[in-house]
């Protein structure tokens, strides 16, 4: 059954110039993607989005890298498009992902770890309603 899922290629990713491997293996493995937007984040964008992680050490370091330059945020639509985008992520700390994961090629450490991918359905809606309205996903 197709869904839908959030990536965001985070400023490591755009700063490295690595956006366009990315987007061709996430093509590669399927997705279609179904609205994407380069924009830079405001702190108060990027606390919010990440309010779920607020009472936790790495909240502020993770807000202050997420504004530190442009990212890109899409759509994407697959069969079991949150779990397999999670595969091909790989672990959080690209020293414990898998080799060929898209965080053991482009990630340089835990904290810049190249790529943000929604983790449950659930929160896949949430996160989509928050960069993209649903005529951009119609």
């Amino acid at each position: 059954m197709k869904q839908r899922t959030l990536t965001i290629l985070k400023p490591d990713t755009v700063a490295r110039r690595n956006c366009g491997a990315v987007i061709a293996r996430l093509e590669e493995e399927g997705f279609q993607i179904l609205a994407a937007h380069m924009l830079r984040l405001s702190e108060d964008q990027a606390m919010a989005f990440y309010a779920v992680h607020k009472d936790k050490p790495f909240y502020r370091p993770l807000v202050e890298f997420m504004t530190s330059g442009p990212v890109w945020v899409m759509a994407l639509e697959r069969d079991s498009a949150v779990e397999h985008l999670r595969k091909v992520m790989g672990a959080t700390d690209p020293a414990k992902a898998a080799p060929g994961t898209l965080r053991q090629q482009f990630a340089s450490n835990i904290e810049r770890n190249a790529i943000h991918g929604s983790d449950s359905p659930e929160n896949a809606r949430i996160e989509l309603s928050f960069f993209f309205s649903a005529a951009e996903l119609a």
